[in-house]
């Protein structure tokens, strides 16, 4: 048994009586499953032959005629029952409307929906956003979709592209699966094993990974024009995710160990110091095959790519120095400010955003396994500094100059996520009145009870907008009536994984117990003390 799964017996059991107080299955005869929770029932059937749409009908106990909810194509729906009140005795009916127009009854399940406690509320949300990366992954590879759009609408035709970058960040909500029981452990191999096989064959430049990848094939999708080869802060994210897999076999069974084994080898195969151009004072972020060095971008701090030097530090095979870090990344101590918003204090120069800091996944994406907890160097403390990130974010959203609709204690976070005319790097400065659930609760583990707010919000009171079968949606704004049906993966990813590092601390027991991990931060002379 694995050495975390006995830590998490007790989450374990929260999230079974969840299941079994919530739920009342008639009998096992009927093909209906539901779930009830706070607010919401989860219903299932299986696919009827022949049925161009479903109708879900309920009816609440002490009535006795059932009235319609809704129409639908899928056979998963979520009922959000607010309407019908609190602590409900509901039975479902659903039948199969065939194209002729006739109706077949499929089958009737009764259920309770129940009050929930903080942890079980917490508990939800997190399975529904795991499941983004197991039950909504791409079927060939294993890895994570970049994006899942319940609407159906593709524009790029992109539904079976996979993110590298997207993949790692997911990785660890798939251990959360395997420690809480939602996945059994040779489910979890099973898909490792299929993700690893598939990166060892996709393309790679000089081991590293693109940012896209076409799911079926293995073979790279241009990002843009020129991006179209290695992408060093994508892999990074990546090796972040494997190398957390490897701790966790570390003492597995054999199939477990040869996937450590394999990921060992990616690991090792990955050139970090190809991507310093051949100099010692910086890494960079792109290469491309036919394009070579042209986009020329260095990785200068600070943002989201800490981890890639941390990593690039580390590589038992290809590690780049110390001076590139300091010099590169901290930018021989220019990276050092001393700004101060809504009284707290800034140490670190967000580029771009030096004033109030930049969108919050850069607290989030080089810390899902990096354990920002009394890590320090001699630029930062990265605990504090994340935590008041997250702080004047959430204080600028309260302060609310522009007057958006919503804005509070229980409703803020401004990241990078879809927008209402497209795709924006929202924060503090660029605020555009869209809301991005991943930002507040990416951030639990640094702002637990602001964050939970902002959970509570979002469920007890927009959960019918906002709230699907992986969890809530990548971005909502109110004052625009924007409630996009749509997910990505980075956003997702880091839900899961930073809530579980607020909840276990799994990720970063994991990967800061690798070992090279531990000699690449003494070498950058880091000091971590969690």
């Amino acid at each position: 048994m694995n050495k975390f799964f006995q830590k998490h017996v007790h989450f374990l059991l929260v999230f079974s009586a969840i299941w079994s107080c919530t739920s009342k299955e008639t009998t096992q005869e009927s093909p209906v499953k539901a779930t009830g929770y706070a607010r919401h029932v989860e219903l299932t059937w299986p696919a009827q032959e022949g049925a161009k749409a479903y109708e879900i009908w309920v009816k609440n106990s002490g009535k006795n005629d059932f009235s319609k909810r809704a129409t639908v194509k899928d056979t998963l729906y979520m009922d959000f029952v607010n309407d019908l009140g609190n602590n409900l005795e509901l039975r479902y009916r659903i039948t199969a409307l065939s194209q002729g127009g006739s109706s077949s009854e499929i089958g009737t399940q009764q259920v309770l929906t129940k009050d929930l406690t903080d942890e079980q509320l917490i508990d939800m949300v997190q399975y529904y956003t795991f499941r983004y990366f197991w039950e909504g992954a791409e079927p060939h590879s294993g890895m994570a979709r970049e994006r899942i759009h319940l609407d159906g609408d593709y524009p790029q035709n992109d539904q079976n592209v996979v993110t590298t970058g997207g993949t790692g960040f997911g990785i660890y909500g798939l251990l959360a699966g395997i420690d809480r029981g939602w996945i059994s452990r040779a489910e979890g191999a099973a898909r490792f094993e299929k993700m690893v096989n598939f990166l060892e064959k996709a393309d790679r430049f000089h081991g590293v990974w693109p940012h896209w990848l076409h799911g079926e094939t293995g073979k790279v999708k241009a990002f843009s024009e020129k991006d179209d080869g290695g992408d060093l802060v994508e892999s990074a994210f990546l090796m972040q995710g494997l190398l957390a897999v490897r701790e966790y076999y570390e003492d597995g069974t054999e199939k477990e160990k040869a996937i450590a084994t394999k990921i060992d080898q990616l690991w090792k195969e990955m050139e970090w110091d190809w991507y310093t151009q051949g100099g010692q004072d910086a890494l960079y972020w792109h290469w491309s095959p036919n394009y070579g060095w042209e986009m020329n971008f260095p990785l200068e701090g600070y943002n989201e790519c800490l981890i890639t030097y941390i990593l690039a530090a580390s590589s038992p095979t290809h590690p780049v120095p110390a001076s590139a870090y300091h010099k590169g990344w901290a930018r021989s101590g220019g990276i050092n400010t001393d700004v101060e918003a809504f009284g707290y204090k800034l140490t670190l120069k967000h580029n771009g955003a030096e004033k109030m800091g930049g969108p919050l996944f850069w607290a989030h994406y080089s810390y899902h396994g990096l354990n920002p907890k009394g890590l320090k160097d001699r630029y930062a403390d990265y605990w504090q500094e994340n935590k008041n990130h997250t702080l004047i974010n959430r204080a600028w959203c309260i302060d609310n100059q522009d007057d958006h609709k919503g804005y509070g204690e229980d409703l803020w976070g401004l990241t990078a996520s879809y927008s209402v005319n497209g795709y924006a790097g929202h924060r503090p400065g660029h605020d555009l009145g869209v809301i991005t659930p991943t930002a507040a609760l990416s951030s639990m583990p640094y702002t637990p009870q602001e964050s939970l707010k902002v959970l509570k919000n979002l469920y007890y009171n927009y959960g019918d907008r906002v709230f699907g079968r992986y969890g809530f949606y990548d971005a909502m704004s109110p004052e625009a009536n924007y409630y996009p049906e749509r997910y990505l993966a980075i956003d997702q990813g880091s839900i899961v994984a930073m809530i579980e590092n607020h909840r276990s601390g799994l990720g970063w027991k994991l990967f800061m117990g690798a070992p090279e991990i531990k000699e690449g931060l003494k070498k950058l002379d880091f000091t971590s003390n969690p």
